[in-house]
């Protein structure tokens, strides 16, 4: 299990960006980003927020054990407007992106 510091420091490798850069990204300088990275001090939930947005995951990715490292911010507010839908019309969006998935897998299996 990684901890928050080891979570940061994966995916700013993910995407090829140096603890400056992140640091400016985020408001903070490289030194600071590498002492979250070893565990040395924690962010403010703020900064943290600011972590996940700059490396392209989300902030449940960073502070809990969840796999779930990019998850679309976009889905996730449909997603969360979604609970606030009666259990029939979510129950037509589940069919329709069902459709779309077996369609999507219909096609890489032809390609």
């Amino acid at each position: 299990m990684m901890t928050f510091g080891q979570r940061i420091t994966y995916a700013r490798k993910q995407i090829k960006m140096t603890q400056a850069d992140l640091g400016k990204e985020v408001g903070t300088s490289g030194d600071i980003i590498g002492k979250y990275e070893r565990d040395e001090i924690k962010p403010s939930i703020d900064t943290a927020a600011k972590i996940a947005d700059a490396l392209k995951v989300t902030l449940d990715f960073l502070v809990k054990n969840t796999e779930y490292q990019n998850i679309d911010n976009d889905a996730l507010k449909r997603l969360k407007l979604m609970e606030k839908l009666s259990p029939e019309d979510k129950s037509h969006i589940f069919a329709l992106m069902d459709a779309f998935f077996a369609k999507s897998k219909l096609k890489i299996l032809m390609d």
